[in-house]
């Protein structure tokens, strides 16, 4: 069934003609046509093969290596211009642009038989200009046809180039990481993981994956100046909107001077605009409904004709500072957001009103002033505060430092065209409530969209962070692999990198651009250890040090620019020259990372890093038995070792096209290892329950052991290193397979997401426990910009669920920092008297008034792994009431580590009704009942009304018991 092509973005008289290409009846063929079946837009070649039947679902069993041979074919997309052209009317003036927002990735596009362009790079928005194409066809051939390369194959072509330059890997330094596509990420536009990562598979997907448009502009067409132009593309009868910036920073403003919190703002609009006739005096007038504020017209500058490339025009508008409310993120104050009315008025003075050659859009945006501090710590900070010296690494939003708490994301799907909106917001809400304030973008994915319109972006990212209060750390697309300094590939990424920050300048969310994933710590590792390691280190200067710095910081004034993404920091911000390895010893700089699979060191204090900011750490886990139902097709797969669950580990990569992975043994061992050495070691007559609670005790000990992390972090607000930043490595999953995700990729809540919930909580308790001199140090921790004072009490437990002794104690946390609840050396003075440290464990919570509102935290110490725990049989009862709510009883002795599972085909996470709080994963206590209930995602969950039957609970009891 064909569709309404033609979307008139006005009401009447008629404006420029916007021709939805999804509306035409696209075909998709391989090389050799020996495939030909119906295409879509947007859509990617694997996922019209599944809709034709020609391949199965690509994440089910083991088909990411059956399914490789579509990796390796090249994909042409084809559709009759008959509908289109039909109805195109030709006159002298008009001029039609093919605008395309995303293609994945080498392509050559014919027009009517024309060749219009070869592209390169997927993270580009491109608009052609067609018109001579459409004055008469090349024959008889009448398409529009997107001819796609292989990416791996034309990796593999660039790779053989003379002026390609060579990247080592030996075995002191990886210059370029492989993961299973080896040796070509680094010479495409592409996303990285799409070749393959340790978390994901490597589909190498191809297709127009973002929406595009056919725009017809016209002199003798106008519109009703009234309208709203809400759409995408944007236009006028015309001219087309190409794109449309917002950003708004202090007067002053730059990223190597603190802004004046007190001066004006500035809103600066800048348009990228293709014209077909040219205006002397257009006039941008702006205005903020809310405030009931409206510029003067502002004038732009004068329009030529152009349709060749965009030109770009800026006004700018003072506002007084005290007149907006400030944006901040939800945990520290309202995530205040406003309309902005721009209207381009391209020929005023026309009588009152625009007129009608005229373009309003109405965007959404906020005021904030990020900082990122760099710079040395003063001597007299170092002295009155206790600061280890170095520089600083740290945020400040609207001029105050803060605790950045969050996680890192990756792509949602391996398909970006099939990405749900409401999927991706269950991802940032679920953030939100597990106390999360800072989601940083990965480098090796994908630019995240604004919205599900800007720039066809399908779904919302940005927009939802301003929305929800969560910031946006953001990075240019360069991930683990140093980069050729190539003209034809610098070339395309200049563009690149400009429409992105552009774009993304208007979210109050945002608040850095880095110029890669972990890149700075690959080249220095060359530079010491290759003979010719200055010419790499020279290369990397030039690439993250100068030309994308200048790039990202002549298109922004608001948000500052980074290297990388782990970086030792720098030596100056004006001009911007990096620190490396100089620096004085002992002090600290830049930030830093933790990653350590040895797991008899997850809970060693003394291997924890110093850092001023911790933007990765993890480990990885298994997704759950729910999970892996989606996924796996026969009764024998479901085991922790079956070929296939193992095909899914893809740690340590292969580094290769080698399946299944011959490493994943490895990366299998650090779970197993890391559950047998802290958790009883699953097993039972029942396979299916002893797979479940492997799987289930993976996440546990994931959780556990970044809930360590972070408490020792949080911690160090309050020292010298003066931390302020942890951001966990993963929030979300792309597949259902081993990663180090707190979100499975259906949506389901892994235990290290429960666990996040309760330590990054405002205030906080925790056990600081060092094995080596048996000492342990209870600190309660805030995050809050006030003093925090509250209770803190304080349990011993045996096993059975008798309370042994408690001490109750008050305390006063000062603003980002700790107080000391409890200090003892040895465990002869901590355990309670005549008790064995496997008998015991000892209950820690606080009470305290934030913001106004009563919050307690909880957290538990086992003085003993619970691997050696003589633990007592809980005998745990499930009561269902109703809206899904349970009440969890311990009838025998302690539930150490309860957890309760929604049932296959649900998505949602379980809410304490006495906190108020997400709760999953706690030691259940004879006597002290938990009530909880499931709050569902209707848009996701299949199942809207699950039968409570089929919730299951369990906990450490079941590794070993039915």
């Amino acid at each position: 069934m064909t569709s309404i092509f033609w979307t008139l973005l006005a009401s009447s008289p008629a404006l420029a003609q916007v021709f939805d290409l999804s509306g035409l009846q696209w075909t998709l063929k391989n090389q050799n046509s020996s495939i030909i079946v119906p295409g879509s837009l947007p859509s990617q070649a694997h996922l019209d093969l599944f809709e034709a039947g020609i391949i199965n679902d690509p994440l089910l069993g083991i088909n990411e290596f059956t399914e490789r041979w579509v990796i390796n074919d090249n994909w042409t997309y084809t559709a009759d211009l008959t509908p289109f052209t039909q109805t195109h009317q030709i006159n002298a003036s008009a001029k039609t642009f093919l605008v395309f927002y995303g293609i994945d990735t080498i392509a050559s596009i014919t027009f009517a038989g024309y060749p219009v362009a070869w592209v390169n790079n997927q993270f580009r928005r491109y608009t052609f200009d067609v018109s001579d194409c459409l004055s008469s066809s090349a024959g008889e051939d009448n398409n529009l046809t997107i001819a796609f390369e292989s990416a791996w194959y034309y990796g593999l072509n660039v790779t053989m180039r003379p002026d390609a330059e060579y990247f080592p890997n030996t075995p002191m330094v990886s210059t370029s990481n492989n993961f299973e596509y080896p040796n070509v990420r680094a010479w495409i536009r592409k996303i990285d993981d799409d070749f393959g990562w340790d978390w994901g598979p490597a589909f190498v997907p191809s297709g127009v994956y973002k929406p595009a448009y056919l725009v017809t502009l016209s002199e003798s067409e106008l519109r009703d100046p009234a309208s709203d132009a809400t759409s995408c593309p944007v236009t006028s009868s015309s001219i087309l909107l190409d794109e449309t910036s917002i950003d708004i920073y202090k007067y002053g403003q730059n990223p190597s001077v603190a802004p004046d919190q007190s001066a004006d703002w500035i809103i600066n609009v800048t348009f990228g605009i293709r014209s077909i006739k040219s205006f002397e005096k257009p006039t941008v007038i702006l205005s903020i409904p809310e405030l009931k504020l409206t510029s003067e017209p502002l004038n732009l500058g004068p329009i030529p004709a152009n349709v060749d490339e965009n030109i770009y025009l800026s006004v700018n508008w003072f506002i007084p500072d005290n007149i907006p409310e400030r944006w901040y993120p939800v945990d520290l104050g309202n995530p205040k957001l406003y309309n902005l009315t721009v209207t381009l008025d391209l020929s005023p003075g026309q009588g009152e009103g625009p007129s009608a050659e005229s373009i309003t859009q109405t965007i959404t945006t906020g005021f904030r002033t990020i900082q990122l501090l760099q710079t040395p710590y003063s001597e007299e900070e170092i002295a009155s505060r206790g600061i280890t010296p170095g520089d600083q690494w740290h945020f400040a939003i609207n001029g105050k430092a803060f605790y950045s708490k969050g996680t890192n994301i990756i792509p949602f799907d391996p398909f970006y065209s099939r990405i749900r909106p409401e999927a991706a917001r269950w991802i940032l809400e679920s953030a939100v409530k597990s106390g999360q304030n800072m989601l940083r973008v990965w480098g090796g994915g994908i630019y995240q969209p604004s919205d599900a319109a800007t720039d066809g972006g399908l779904y919302a990212f940005y927009g939802l962070c301003d929305e929800l209060g969560i910031l946006a750390w953001s990075e240019l697309i360069f991930s683990d692999s140093l980069s050729p300094i190539n003209d034809f590939f610098l070339e395309s990424i200049e563009p690149e990198v400009r429409q992105n920050v552009r774009r993304v300048n208007r979210h109050p969310s945002n608040v850095q651009w880095a110029g890669g994933n972990e890149i700075e710590g690959i080249v220095m590792a060359a530079n010491i250890s290759l003979a010719n390691g200055t010419h790499y280190l020279d290369e990397f200067v030039y690439m993250f040090q100068d030309y994308l710095h200048d790039i990202v910081l002549s298109e922004t004034n608001s948000v500052p620019y980074t290297d990388c993404s782990t970086t030792h920091g720098v030596l100056s911000l004006d001009p911007y020259v990096l620190r490396f390895a100089n620096g004085t010893p002992g002090y600290i700089y830049g930030n830093t990372e933790r990653y350590n699979y040895n797991a008899s060191e997850a809970f060693d204090l003394t291997t924890y890093p110093v850092g001023r900011f911790v933007n990765e750490f993890g480990f990885h886990s298994m997704p759950s038995f729910y999970s892996w139902k989606e996924v796996l097709e026969n009764p024998e797969d479901f085991a922790f070792n079956s070929s296939v669950v193992m095909s899914r580990d893809h740690h340590p990569p292969a580094g290769n096209l080698s399946w299944p992975n011959p490493n994943a043994p490895q990366g299998q061992y650090q779970m197993t290892s890391a559950v047998e050495l802290w958790l009883p070691t699953p097993g039972t007559s029942d396979s299916n329950q002893t797979f479940a609670q492997w799987c289930w005790s993976t996440q546990l000990f994931q959780s556990m052991n970044m809930v360590a992390e972070i408490a020792w972090y949080r911690r160090g607000a309050g020292l010298g290193e003066n931390n302020l930043g942890s951001l966990v490595w993963q929030l979300n999953d792309i597949w259902q397979g081993v990663s180090w995700s707190a979100i499975e990729y259906s949506g389901r809540w892994k235990v290290l997401q429960y666990g996040m919930a309760t330590v990054y909580s405002p205030v906080i308790i925790n056990p600081f426990w060092f094995p080596g001199n048996e000492s342990l140090t209870i600190l309660a921790t805030s995050d809050r910009w006030e003093t925090v004072n509250g209770t803190a009490q304080l349990t011993w437990y045996d096993w059975s669920g008798n309370a042994i002794s408690s001490m109750s104690t008050p305390f006063s946390i000062p603003i980002l920092n700790n107080s000391l609840i409890y200090e003892g050396i040895g465990l002869d003075v901590i355990l309670p008297f005549g008790y064995n440290a496997k008998d015991v464990w000892l209950l820690m919570n606080v009470t305290a008034t934030v913001d106004n509102r009563l919050t307690t935290s909880e957290s538990y110490f086992t003085p003993v792994s619970l691997a050696y725990a003589n633990l007592v049989d809980p005998q745990i009862s499930v009561i269902a009431g109703d809206d899904h709510t349970f009440t969890l009883s311990a009838k025998g002795g302690v539930g150490a580590w309860t957890w309760l599972d929604h049932p296959s085909g649900t998505v949602g996470y379980f809410l304490d009704l006495t906190t108020g709080l997400p709760s999953n994963g706690y030691y259940l206590i004879p006597g002290i009942d938990r009530t909880v209930q499931f709050i569902s995602s209707v848009e996701l969950t299949s199942v809207q009304n699950p039968d409570p039957a089929d919730f299951v609970v369990r906990s450490l009891w079941n590794n070993t018991h039915i």
